[in-house]
């Protein structure tokens, strides 16, 4: 058996963040788990997420928003969570410029 690892989910992110920074954390057969930085990114006006996998997101800290391809937008502070069904299109349409937005994503399936 390994030990157990300690880590910051708050640590290790860089001061410049041209991109938005993802870290997959733990994975296995049927799932992802990912660390998402986000400093004012978005996603472009046109570029919606379309995914196989059911996503559910947890905002940690920062503030963001989401559009949803049928016009509904969910604005998100830290400890909201949403559950994004397969095939749901969205896109993250806004997040805090000056500050992270930290998200943890898991993406699984529901089969």
């Amino acid at each position: 058996m390994k030990d157990p690892t300690l880590a910051s989910i708050f640590a290790d992110i860089p001061s410049a963040l041209p991109a938005e920074l993802e870290n997959l954390l733990a994975s296995g057969k049927a799932f992802r788990l990912k660390r998402i930085v986000s400093r004012g990114h978005c996603s472009a006006a046109d570029d919606w997420y379309d995914q196989d996998e059911t996503e559910w997101v947890i905002l940690l800290s920062g503030s963001a928003r989401l559009a949803f391809a049928d016009g509904k937008t969910l604005s998100l502070q830290p400890g909201d969570h949403v559950m994004i069904p397969a095939h749901c299109r969205h896109r993250v349409d806004w997040t805090t410029p000056d500050a992270d937005s930290i998200w943890l994503a898991l993406y699984f399936s529901r089969d």
